[in-house]
């Protein structure tokens, strides 16, 4: 019978000849086995599973669930090979994720992080530069994080200034142009990190000042630790980096800004959405449509707009 380390393996495999990356799952899956292991369990047990998921105890309820919900998935798969597998109840722990209203930062902000960035430590630099490199592309471009720490060499065209983003999230792929500055910005960094780093174990754009590919929570640990800094996220307890502005902020603040600029411009917001909704990668416009509800200047531009347009009608 196949250890459950070989199960996850092959749950993941199967998974992503779907087009998934499924990255999340991958570790928690392994974060949840060693536990198993370390409660000297065989399978898994709806007991165990709820424990397990039920942590860190000063998580949200709906990371709970979440994390429960990566367990039951990958159990009831399992089940079909090991009839000892208990598979978790659906709603066991309920929780909606509501989304949380994102930080829009301004260009003093995202300034003063990137100069705290530039400040990293490191022997040769790159660490710094390449934190200053992510910020600024996420912030250029309104790229996931993911999306930006996913992309290899090969991927990033650098002669016509076009990123290639290959089976994102929702198994979609799109090109992303990018602007002159920031194309110089980009060619600046392989430069520079071609020099620091000839030699890399990894095919990676980004790298670590260790020559590997940025991890995600090197990176959220890091984008933390330079909020803290520059009085932008308070720092918390017990070496945690607290809650604050996110990576993912500067996405929303790249559509945040196309918006109110279109809508400042006069043009018709609802004739432009779709590009904006296609160049950000999202399957449906309607995640896009969810900036102007989160983000109060946006909401009350689209109601002046709204009011003129039906003034205009009235006439």
């Amino acid at each position: 019978m196949k250890t459950l380390h070989d199960a996850v393996a092959e749950y993941l495999t199967v998974r992503r000849a779907f087009g998934t990356q499924l990255r999340e799952p991958a570790k928690r899956l392994s974060d949840f086995v060693a536990f198993l292991e370390s409660e000297g369990a065989k399978f898994i047990t709806t007991p165990l599973s709820l424990h397990w998921a039920c942590q860190p105890e000063w998580a949200q309820r709906a990371t709970w669930a979440r994390r429960l919900s990566i367990v039951r998935r990958f159990a009831a798969w399992l089940s079909a090979f090991d009839p000892r597998t208990e598979v978790p109840p659906r709603r066991l722990l309920e929780g909606r994720r509501q989304r949380r209203k994102p930080h829009i930062f301004t260009d003093r902000e995202v300034e003063r992080l990137m100069g705290s960035l530039a400040g990293l430590p490191s022997p040769t630099g790159l660490r710094a530069l390449t934190h200053v490199t992510l910020v600024g592309l996420l912030a250029a471009t309104g790229l996931r994080p993911g999306e930006a720490l996913a992309l290899d060499i090969d991927e990033v065209d650098l002669k016509d200034g076009v990123l290639a983003i290959r089976q994102t999230k929702f198994g979609k792929s799109r090109f992303v142009p990018v602007e002159q500055s920031t194309l110089a910005a980009l060619m600046r960094y392989a430069e520079r990190r071609d020099e620091l780093r000839p030699r890399r174990q990894t095919d990676a754009f980004l790298v670590s000042e260790r020559g590997t590919r940025l991890e995600g929570c090197t990176a959220r640990r890091t984008f933390a630790r330079a909020l803290h800094a520059i009085g932008l996220r308070p720092p918390a307890k017990g070496g945690r980096i607290g809650r604050g502005p996110r990576l993912q902020d500067l996405r929303h603040t790249f559509a945040t800004r196309r918006l109110i600029d279109w809508y400042r411009a006069g043009l018709d917001v609802e004739r432009e959405m779709p590009k904006l909704a296609e160049y950000l990668g999202h399957v449906g416009v309607g995640h896009t449509y969810w900036y102007i509800e989160a983000v109060p200047e946006l909401l009350q531009l689209a109601t002046e707009r709204l009011t003129a347009c039906q003034r205009g009608g009235a006439r």
